[in-house]
């Protein structure tokens, strides 16, 4: 897979739209939602969460949890994520909710190692603004 790819057309849609408003912040929240990605297709949970104060999971076959410690959501996410095999992750939408929230909508193709059959989720992560910089502070999927 190639996943530079992959990340390119997401970048560019962030890109397109932040376009105009010049504003440090938005600049960062596209970068921020671009390392998720690279980070989610390459199965690198430390990396996903290594900016988080905490994270707040809401996964298949993992109780919805309060906020937890990134160590804590990147051994829970790397369960997750271990029998899975990415196919796509590609951004679908940006949305900033206030100044200093905003969600990234993603459309997540994987096969689970050893079959054929591809499954489809949508992926929200949730970021927030502190200390001037996007962190990861939700992860939430649904089929």
């Amino acid at each position: 897979m190639n996943t530079i790819r992959r990340i390119a057309p997401a970048a560019a849609l962030a890109a397109a739209f932040f376009a105009g408003t010049g504003a440090t912040a938005q600049v960062q929240l596209e970068q921020a939602v671009g390392r998720a990605q690279a980070a989610w297709i390459q199965h690198d949970v430390q990396a996903l969460v290594q900016h988080s104060d905490t994270v707040r999971l809401r996964i298949p076959g993992i109780a919805a949890s309060a906020s937890v410690q990134p160590e804590q959501a990147a051994r829970l996410l790397g369960r997750y994520l271990d029998p899975a095999q990415e196919r796509t992750f590609d951004l679908v939408d940006v949305r900033r909710l206030a100044d200093d929230h905003a969600y990234a909508e993603v459309e997540r193709r994987y096969v689970v190692k050893g079959t054929d059959e591809e499954l489809e989720e949508t992926v929200f992560l949730g970021f927030r603004l502190l200390d001037g910089s996007w962190r990861l502070r939700e992860v939430r999927v649904t089929p």
